[in-house]
């Protein structure tokens, strides 16, 4: 259900191996884009939802999780 949710917000990033989820002192949670650091093209804090990018990969840790 959380992924769910996720997904619906934070969309591709939700379960890409490239993020790097933060969360605030408030609660609010950010997507941080770790292909960012070694390409300039991609956004350090995506706008979300995000569709499609170019440099999704799949976690395959989360899919496990599941």
């Amino acid at each position: 259900m959380a992924l769910e949710r996720a997904k619906k917000e934070a969309g591709l990033c939700a379960d890409c191996q490239h993020v790097r989820v933060i969360e605030n002192d408030r609660g609010s949670l950010f997507y941080q884009c770790r292909k960012s650091f070694e390409d300039p093209g991609f956004p350090k804090y995506p706008r979300l939802p995000v569709r499609i990018c170019r440099g999704y990969e799949a976690d395959t840790k989360a899919e496990s999780a599941d």
